[in-house]
């Protein structure tokens, strides 16, 4: 019995598991256990949804926390989105019902009230989002050693959200920030369950540290129930075409209620605008039918009471209930008895696959479930590549890699991030108040995500800072943040690294419904939380939009693309165009529309080579390559082939095909591109003087390192090499 972890966890611990009558811990929380009590080691659990991580988490270092209180904030757990960080904080109440270790959690909807009683007693449990975090650790930096000095664990959630990410450089930084500022070593604790290649998971949990990294896995799979579904929107041409669209479009809708409206279930988008699109839809149908409206949104924009509305109805209400989400409902957040995950389209990574299809099935033996409902518009006459059906091949392909394979996407860490350098720079220099060049630069360059950035790099980064008054030097030659600076710094939309857009509140009387980025004139109707609104009035001074209910057309008032895909999704989706098999889980219009198009690719040559003529003098090229090389190949095309062949036009339709007008035939461009690819390095890819942003602070950044950081993370000439001479090779075969 002494070798059981069980019999060392703390007391109320231990109650809590009886009183849930729990058999036995699970296998990743046994492992966790152990690692926790028998060595230093940092921990990534890289488990399944629903197999207990949080509880693999936290249990080793609330117990500790019991057997030994801190005289400090004993645990730091970071979060990627408030809606996590509240569920959390819901499930750590419970738990700790019992014991004296105080939960608190801090993010900007939490009052100044309970953010000052922590900085009073600072103690227990705390649970933040990076932006934060970093605005601690800018504007109370003196309260730092006495909020951390006795920090034991750092736990990240999700860190598949972080890593490859701006976000994730923020976060180590912040870390190694508070380790120096507070003089703490706390262990870090990673929570995943969409990774693959735990050695990068690994280096990126551990950077900047010199204790190992553990890996935590969960043996065995879970039960999956799968199907995709296909519905053909025609072209209308004409009046009889126009009907059939509307017919369409009406019996894609009542599919969706069909099959969500009894149930609790959650409808994933790839964007607001369909969020807020198929929620106005269905309380349609639902109106229509005289049935009870049991449909909520939840995305970014919403305002945090409607976010909350629509978890608890989904979490706690008797049910039915149904919500269209975007990612806000991917990560994390434990929805309880969730019955379906409809995916309308496909997502674009089996990363996002894994995730949405883990919010159901999560209590007891029950399967995963998830029906993909994939809406397409055919045009016969359209162009040849535009007649194939992209999403249905992408949700085929990330269904595939993941049930086969268990494969998810490997995630790229930036080399030169700058973007991300000037905002820790900036945020350091902030907490400081003033530095000597050298001690900035000793102190920024020694942060784990800057270690390719070279000394002499970092001085012409300083240099362009000090030209455009972003910081500035003082009589005793030292350096502060100039005025520019400060105009960024003191905006509150300088805590997050990512990119926001600039929003409007929207009020309903005195109600805030949430927030739009294209503001429409007074008199115009959008749609927002599932509703039709009319602006009755636009305060710019204040970024406000007041409005009332109305009956009318649908308008878009977000800003937005697609997601990336990689270039092993792109090499099965071409896989599953090539191959004769009949995947279980594809409804019979499915079948029909993938044989079909099997059937064109065939016929048309399409699958023979990476580059076939369209007619006239136009070609498509179809490289079978990720987002990021089908990018560079674009650019290769534009700035070294399109004067050499005499090509008058490159469209891309990324990152499935690109439309080449011009002088040139199938076979010259098929050669020159091969050529090319064997022959050219990245940083002639660019055209003299252009220096692309990759990031949201790229912009205050001096040129040339901008363009040094495009080229080495904004281009893959490597992946388009092999990518294309690997086709092309194969095609000659």
């Amino acid at each position: 019995m002494s070798g059981n972890p069980f019999y060392k966890l703390a007391p109320f611990i231990q109650e809590y598991i009886y009183k849930k009558r729990w058999e036995s811990l699970r296998p990743a929380q046994v492992e966790a256990l152990n690692i926790c009590f028998d060595t230093r080691n940092h921990l990534l659990i890289a488990a399944g949804t629903a197999s207990g991580k949080t509880e693999a988490a936290f249990f080793p270092a609330m117990s500790e926390l019991h057997e030994r209180p801190a005289k400090s904030v004993g645990i730091l757990y970071i979060g990627p989105l408030k809606a996590l960080i509240n569920d959390q904080f819901e499930r750590m109440k419970d738990l700790l019902i019992e014991s004296r270790i105080p939960v608190w959690h801090w993010h900007g909807d939490v009052s100044q009230a309970e953010k000052t009683k922590l900085m009073r007693n600072p103690s227990g449990i705390l649970q933040i989002t990076p932006e934060s975090l970093e605005g601690l650790l800018m504007n109370r930096p003196n309260a730092i050693p006495a909020l951390f000095q006795d920090l034991r664990y750092i736990i990240i959630d999700e860190v598949h959200a972080f890593m490859g990410a701006d976000r994730g450089i923020q976060v180590l930084s912040q870390i190694t920030r508070l380790e120096r500022m507070a003089g703490c070593r706390p262990r870090r604790v990673g929570l995943s369950a969409t990774l693959s290649d735990y050695d990068s998971a690994t280096d990126w949990l551990g950077a900047g540290s010199s204790e190992q990294v553990s890996v935590v896995t969960s043996p065995g799979g879970r039960k999956l129930r799968l199907r995709v579904d296909h519905f053909s929107f025609p072209d209308a041409r004409d009046e009889e075409q126009a009907e059939q669209l509307q017919n369409a479009r009406k019996a894609y809708y009542e599919y969706i209620y069909e099959t969500t409206h009894l149930k609790k279930a959650l409808i994933f988008t790839n964007s607001r605008s369909d969020a807020e699109l198929t929620t106005l839809e269905m309380r349609r149908v639902a109106a229509r039918r005289s049935q009870p409206d049991v449909f909520y949104v939840h995305h970014g924009s919403i305002s945090a009471m409607l976010r909350e509305e629509a978890e608890s109805a989904l979490k706690i209400g008797p049910g039915p209930a149904v919500a269209a989400a975007t990612l806000t409902l991917e990560l994390g957040i434990d929805l309880g008895e969730l019955e379906r995950v409809v995916q309308l389209g496909a997502p674009y990574s089996a990363s996002s696959f894994v995730q949405r299809l883990g919010r159901s099935g999560r209590r007891g033996d029950s399967a995963s479930e998830m029906l993909f409902v994939v809406q397409e518009e055919e045009d016969e006459e359209a162009p040849l590549p535009a007649r194939m059906p992209w999403t249905l091949l992408r949700a085929i392909a990330v269904i595939e890699l993941y049930v086969r394979y268990k494969w998810v996407e490997p995630h790229d860490i930036r080399r030169m991030p700058v973007g991300t350098l000037y905002h820790q720079t900036m945020s350091m220099l902030k907490s400081i108040g003033e530095s000597e060049p050298a001690e900035l630069a000793r102190a920024v360059l020694t942060l784990p995500s800057f270690k390719h950035v070279t000394p002499d790099e970092f001085k012409v980064f300083l240099s362009y800072l000090i030209q455009t008054d972003h910081i500035q030097w003082t009589e005793e030659q030292t350096l502060i943040i100039g005025l520019t600076g400060e105009k960024i710094v003191n905006n509150y939309r300088f805590y997050a690294v990512f990119k926001d857009d600039e929003d409007h509140v929207v009020y309903n009387g005195s109600e805030e419904i949430g927030s739009i980025t294209t503001v429409p004139p007074p008199g115009y109707c959008f749609s927002l939380a599932g509703k039709l609104w009319k602006v009755v009035e636009v305060d710019t001074k204040h970024k406000a939009v007041y409005v009332k209910a109305a009956k009318g057309k649908v308008d878009t008032l977000w800003l937005g693309s697609g997601g990336d895909i990689h270039t092993k999704v792109m090499r099965k989706m071409r896989e599953v165009l090539a191959d004769s098999a009949i995947y279980p889980y594809l409804s019979p219009q499915a079948v029909n529309r993938l044989e079909r198009a099997r059937r064109l690719a065939r016929e048309s040559g399409l699958l023979r080579d990476i580059v076939i003529p369209a007619g006239g003098d136009s070609l498509f090229v179809l490289p079978w390559v990720g987002s990021k090389q089908f990018r560079t190949l674009e650019r290769m095309l534009k700035h070294h082939l399109a004067d050499r062949l005499s090509l008058r036009s490159i469209v891309p339709m990324e990152p499935y095909y690109m439309v080449v007008a011009g002088h040139s035939d199938a076979g010259t461009l098929i050669h020159e591109i091969a050529a090319e690819c064997s022959r050219c390095g990245e940083e002639q890819l660019l055209a003299p003087e252009e220096a692309p942003y990759l990031g949201k602070y790229d912009e205050f950044v001096a040129p040339d390192l901008v363009r040094r950081a495009f080229v080495v993370d904004g281009l893959d000439l490597k992946g388009l090499r092999e990518g294309i001479l690997g086709e092309t090779a194969e095609f000659s075969s």
